[in-house]
């Protein structure tokens, strides 16, 4: 991978990840680089996903490749908010 296209998954990982927290209802105490790297994450496991179950890859925007990222990035940046709240609860808590 070069350096365009790490640069490429850094882009597209903060958008699906803030497209995720943007659907997600409520606030997420989780900054932005966990919204990032959830979003990259979201995104590679999207794409193998949608190549999975078949869905063919087109020269614009694949778009139910991109109901999957941003469906996994919702999924992940509750969870990723849900342990951060816990943790941050327990703390005070002592």
């Amino acid at each position: 991978m070069n350096i365009s296209g790490i640069i490429s998954a850094i882009v597209i990982g903060a958008i699906i990840g803030a497209l995720g927290r943007l659907l997600l209802p409520g606030r997420q105490p989780i900054g932005v680089l966990l919204t990032v790297i959830v979003g990259i994450v979201a995104a590679i496991i999207g794409t193998a996903i949608a190549q999975s179950v078949g869905v063919a890859t087109t020269r614009g925007i694949d778009w139910i490749e991109l109901v999957f990222q941003i469906g996994l990035a919702v999924i992940g940046v509750a969870i990723v908010a849900g342990l951060r709240a816990r943790r941050g609860h327990r703390r005070y808590e002592r």
